[in-house]
């Protein structure tokens, strides 16, 4: 899953409207953040096999650390400790270690039984939504409309960039989501690491979206 992931993000504003998107953001993708620094470091490993799913050609052959779910559980405490001695806004602390469990949570239904209860674990989990492209595009477009309309309906934009760069955000990430269902595979493990790590860049817009714009329930 991609971009369901950052339709948690949006929507999750509507709970917790004094954290930024761009902490949303972080959070929701987090563990699909550390994992291509995990990738390039060799702690984990995917292979490129083209056709072992009808949505993506990855087979995730090996990542514990980033994508098991006590380890899960453990990043998104950290998160919630961090993130309340930083700002102390508990509900904001709550919302985005949610965000970070709602990954694994979304992965398991998407993924095949590749996924891991805690690291060293012999049993896989998965319900593989993507043994079926429709209906993981409705699910995702789902969860990302949901998930932005909660935003637009909970904030407002103080001048034009908070307008347009939301929906050049949006856009976006709709044009990287057609690119990864449809383009051509990756064409090598090192290059698919590093595109991934541009995913921070997404979490930077996050940032300068919700400083152009307000709760509406701001005075």
């Amino acid at each position: 899953m991609f971009i369901g992931h950052f339709g948690v993000g949006f929507g999750a504003k509507a709970v917790a409207q004094k954290t930024s998107l761009g902490t949303l953001f972080l959070a929701a993708q987090f563990i699909d953040l550390l994992w291509p620094t995990l990738l390039l470091l060799s702690l984990e490993e995917v292979r490129i096999a083209p056709g072992i799913t009808k949505v993506t050609p990855l087979d995730f052959v090996h990542y514990p650390i980033s994508h098991s779910l006590l380890a899960v559980i453990g990043w998104a405490m950290l998160f919630v400790g961090a993130y309340q001695v930083l700002r102390h806004y508990q509900r904001g602390a709550m919302v985005v270690g949610l965000a970070v469990i709602s990954h694994w949570v979304l992965d398991f239904v998407t993924h095949r039984p590749d996924l891991l209860l805690y690291p060293g674990a012999s049993e896989r989990y998965g319900l593989n939504l993507w043994s079926s492209l429709p209906a993981t595009i409705a699910v995702e477009l789902a969860l990302f409309i949901a998930g932005l309309w909660l935003y637009v309906r909970s904030t407002k934009p103080i001048d034009a960039t908070g307008r347009w760069a939301l929906w050049g955000l949006a856009a976006f990430l709709l044009v990287i989501y057609a690119g990864n269902l449809f383009g051509d595979p990756p064409p090598s493990v090192t290059a698919l690491a590093w595109v991934c790590e541009a995913q921070w860049l997404l979490v930077v817009w996050g940032y300068w979206v919700d400083n152009h714009r307000e709760s509406r329930s701001a005075p």
